[in-house]
């Protein structure tokens, strides 16, 4: 058994890429947040300064984008809010399943973000327009929902393929 997960461990370099792409996106969303929430309050006090009426909103959007594409990374390094406190007494192959069964449920409910989130984008957020910029969709509020659920997706499948990888192999192997 531990030859298969030598095979599958050759494609973890791609679960760093997205990793560091879903990062690298955060990272950009929150300096374009930090930027035009400066520009807007500057805006208010200094009078040559623009301030725009649709800063609220696109702020708004990113920190939406950030807070959901930021959980899908947080489930990559295994860094969610978990109950540990048994975890000394039971069996270690018990943890192993519990951590499966959680990882399942929570790949579970990222499909469920995916399938709704795209039909909401695509339903409610084809419908309207962000009000300070009427050009604009409002399915860019809704899209980060199924976006994050695709990262979710990807990040819970190596998550149970790693849960599943200490189940079936002996300390010393790793």
């Amino acid at each position: 058994m531990p030859r298969i997960f030598n095979t599958i461990d050759r494609i973890k370099p791609a679960y760093d890429v997205v990793y560091k792409v879903v990062l690298l996106l955060c990272k950009l969303l929150l300096i374009v947040d930090i930027l035009i929430t400066t520009m807007a309050v500057a805006g208010r006090y200094i009078p040559f300064v623009p301030d725009p009426s649709w800063s609220e909103e696109i702020v708004l959007t990113c920190m939406a984008y950030m807070a959901v594409l930021s959980a899908a990374l947080a489930i990559r390094r295994n860094a969610h809010i978990r109950m540990t406190a048994f975890d000394r007494y039971l069996p270690k192959k018990i943890i192993i399943t519990l951590d499966i069964i959680a990882d399942v449920a929570v790949l579970a409910l990222a499909v469920v973000m995916i399938v709704v989130g795209w039909k909401y984008s695509i339903q409610i957020g084809s419908k309207g327009s962000y009000v300070s910029m009427p050009s604009l969709s409002r399915f860019w509020m809704y899209f980060p929902v199924p976006l994050a659920g695709i990262a979710m997706v990807i990040f819970e499948i190596e998550a149970i393929y790693n849960h599943l990888k200490r189940f079936f192999v002996i300390e010393e192997d790793i």
